[in-house]
């Protein structure tokens, strides 16, 4: 128990050393993104909005935890029609992303930072009848107070990669009383979950992948016709959610595209970086047009922006093939089973740590290729294009493979409604 103790006091302390670095890490971000500045105050648990409903809280850190929760949350406002849904984030991206899925439907706040004092805020202000963490997110000192106060809190959709895994590993006392104060872990994967129990020493279940129940919102599709009206009659080659360093080699490589007249359209994963992918794309000599224009592509246009935020469903729906950023260096990839839920051939690179075990069945039920590089990128586009009927069989397994894998939702639900009532 000393060492238990001795070790969140460690974490906290180090915390309170980092307060310094909590200020300029949000005014650094607020340089490219200035509604980092918005809303400071809730990051250490003040709040104006309150709930005279009795509250149930999930959070959801940024734009895919927020989007994977939507069946969760719909079911929840069916269910529990009495009760106010609290979704907290740790980005303004998720924030909006709440806000454009949700509307007035939930109050979002920011989660506050850790630390003992902001969370007692927080949950006296809230007094949330049981909180939800999706994914990846363990907070001790949150975890703590919530035990404490007799709050029970699920980590579900849980997900560990070995590198994450043997990160924790290190602080092997702070990570099990983590974990062990959690109400109950309910894995995405058998080997989630088997590294979740090998840090905490207790059961963990798998229910599971949240992002399989997501349904393609008819307003984005219709969104998809108006945006392939525009960019015309070509084939349109997708390269979604791109990270840093992964544009440039996209950009080189495109030069070794077979069929001159493919239109690509480069969706940076982060808003910030819209104006630098823009300046990347002239300087490389190519012709451009930014889909915040919303205008016609004209012929001589080669690469458009997608310098649009929540709109992803609708470039899958525009595109003839695509590519998931964050695979093509070493960032783990992002959700590639939206674009398989949209029907579309996937291509996808070799670093794929947070969608491994999807990823792996996408490529065993050929809805998708794993490539190694930019190159063989490049191949894999000129050999679909040249190949309409090994396209459309993709297609339809990449729909096959969404639907053969849904369920994590209902499962969600009965344990969270077991925790309730528990």
């Amino acid at each position: 128990m000393m060492k238990l103790l001795d070790s969140r006091f460690a974490y906290t302390a180090l915390l309170w050393l980092l307060l310094p670095y909590v200020f300029f890490h949000l005014w650094w971000r607020s340089r490219k993104q200035p509604e980092y500045l918005a809303f400071i105050a809730e990051r250490f648990g003040r709040y104006k909005i309150k709930s005279d409903k009795p509250v149930i809280w999930l959070h959801t850190v940024s734009v895919g935890e927020t989007r994977a929760a939507a069946t969760l949350v719909k079911q929840l406002r069916i269910q529990h029609p009495d009760h106010q849904i609290l979704l907290t984030h740790t980005t303004p991206t998720g924030r909006d992303a709440s806000t454009q899925l949700y509307g007035d439907d939930v109050i979002r706040v920011y989660l506050p930072y850790d630390y003992p004092f902001a969370v007692k805020h927080f949950l006296n202000h809230f007094n949330p009848k049981i909180g939800v963490l999706l994914e990846t997110e363990v907070w001790f000192n949150l975890v703590h107070q919530c035990k404490t106060s007799s709050i029970p809190l699920l980590l579900l959709n849980a997900r560990l990669s070995e590198k994450s895994a043997a990160r924790y590993a290190r602080f092997p006392h702070l990570t099990h009383e983590g974990l062990h104060g959690l109400t109950l872990i309910a894995a995405q994967t058998d080997d989630d979950a088997h590294r979740l129990a090998s840090l905490c020493g207790r059961a963990v279940s798998t229910m599971g992948n949240l992002k399989f129940d997501i349904a393609p919102p008819a307003l984005m599709l219709e969104l998809g016709l108006h945006l392939r009206d525009l960019f015309g009659a070509r084939p349109i080659f997708l390269a979604a959610s791109t990270r840093e360093g992964e544009e440039a080699l996209l950009l080189q490589a495109l030069r070794n595209l077979a069929d001159k007249n493919v239109l690509t359209v480069i969706v940076p994963r982060h808003p910030q970086r819209f104006n630098e992918v823009a300046d990347l794309i002239l300087q490389q000599g190519w012709h451009m047009q930014r889909r915040s224009e919303n205008s016609v592509i004209a012929e001589s246009t080669q690469i458009v922006l997608g310098d649009s935020m929540g709109e992803m469903f609708a470039y899958y729906s525009a595109c003839d093939i695509t590519f998931i950023g964050g695979s093509l260096l070493p960032f783990g990839a992002q959700n590639l089973i939206e674009a398989c839920a949209v029907g579309k051939p996937v291509l996808i690179g070799p670093h794929t740590y947070n969608f491994a075990q999807a990823t792996e069945l996408a490529v065993a039920c050929d809805a998708a290729i794993q490539i190694n590089d930019a190159d063989e990128l490049i191949a894999k586009i000129n050999a679909l294009l040249a190949d309409a009927q090994h396209s459309q069989a993709m297609a339809q397994a990449g729909l096959h493979f969404v639907s053969e894998n849904q369920g994590a939702t209902e499962l969600a639900i009965k344990l969270m409604n077991n925790a309730l009532q528990g």
